[in-house]
């Protein structure tokens, strides 16, 4: 299996630039678990979910991760940060015209960050100044790199979903964008709990997946929590016959990772889970999703939860009918397909 196996035609302009107005106003693309996909506004979601189901939502927080700086040594710098390490410490992603050396001190503004080494492709910073406020003083929103803009002051809130509470992320759970307080009393009010985990997307999702990830099996670390209330929970919903409805792909993959020793259990570490087909679910019946990245790892795993020519034949739909689509684009809600073949 590889990455081009998982490739579909996009047209540039389908690529969401914007978010509308209103979170819910989105298109949300209905993929069964039989039969092909239906067209329906998001909302719509009310009435595809059922009392007692759980919904599953990623409750991190996007930090403002992008920081543009410049090397003592001169040049240029930007920097976006991969995974908080302590305080002070971090791990990101450097652009730079020539990769600074362990030792060396970039400048961002007033605050200043000495390169410690690497780890693979990423570097290790240590700050002098508490990182909370050098990103607060300096950061700007990670949009993802196929938004063709600079960050705005509306993306500070925008590219956060309703759910934001623990700071860690660089990218947003996008899923979760579309879900605004009118949906969530009408989804309560039709009986439709709702439960939370923790995973801080980190900017390895963007990254292009690399041979020795196909060979291993596994893919950049991200952390994630699971608590207690969040599996009990699930055990609730399933003694009365409700589905577990994970918001998000991070949702998915936390709750699989709790799940690896053949019980849900709470989790509180990192999860290198790469879900592909073939993948055996144990938790999750149903996924609300945007539309990903061709030849991503995000892709895979759709593919492993819908079925792959099922899925990548609505993605073709969804190009068709001009979804929007990433991270401010439209959503998909699919259920579970499961096909002992793989998903082909």
């Amino acid at each position: 299996m590889k990455p081009a196996d998982f490739h579909y035609e996009l047209p540039p302009e389908l690529i969401a630039q914007q978010p509308l107005a209103t979170r819910s106003a989105s298109r949300l693309l209905h993929l069964g678990a039989q039969g092909g996909p239906e067209d329906l506004a998001f909302p719509a979601l009310a009435d595809l979910l059922r009392p007692a189901d759980l919904l599953v939502v990623n409750d991190t927080r996007v930090i403002p991760a992008r920081l543009l700086g410049r090397k003592r040594s001169g040049g240029q710098v930007e920097l976006l940060v991969e995974r908080v390490l302590d305080e002070h410490r971090l791990l990101a992603q450097l652009r730079a015209s020539r990769a600074p050396r362990a030792g060396s001190w970039l400048d961002f503004g007033a605050d200043a960050a000495q390169v410690e080494g690497r780890e693979g492709p990423f570097f290790v910073l240590a700050f002098a100044t508490p990182l909370p406020a050098v990103l607060e003083r300096s950061g700007h929103v990670p949009l993802p790199p196929y938004i063709r803009r600079s960050d705005e002051a509306a993306d500070r809130e925008r590219y956060q979903t309703l759910f934001a509470r623990a700071p860690g992320a660089v990218a947003a759970p996008t899923a979760g964008l579309h879900f605004d307080a009118a949906l969530l009393a009408r989804l309560a009010a039709r009986g439709v709990r709702l439960a939370r985990i923790t995973l801080h997307v980190g900017a390895g999702t963007f990254a292009p997946l690399r041979e020795a990830q196909l060979e291993s099996g596994e893919l950049h670390a991200e952390r994630v929590t699971v608590g207690p209330a969040t599996v009990a929970a699930i055990a609730e919903a399933r003694a009365v016959g409700g589905r577990v409805v994970a918001v998000g792909t991070t949702v998915v993959r936390a709750l699989e990772a709790a799940a690896a020793g053949g019980t849900l259990a709470p989790l509180d570490g990192e999860t290198r889970l790469f879900i592909r087909p073939g993948f055996r679910f144990g938790v999750v019946d149903a996924l609300v999703t945007n539309f990903h990245l061709p030849e991503s790892s995000l892709l895979m795993l759709v593919c492993a939860f819908g079925g792959m020519a099922r899925v990548l034949a609505a993605y073709r739909h969804a190009v068709q009918q001009r979804y929007r689509f990433f991270s401010y684009g439209d959503a998909m809600f699919l259920e579970r397909h499961d096909d002992p073949g793989g998903g082909r």
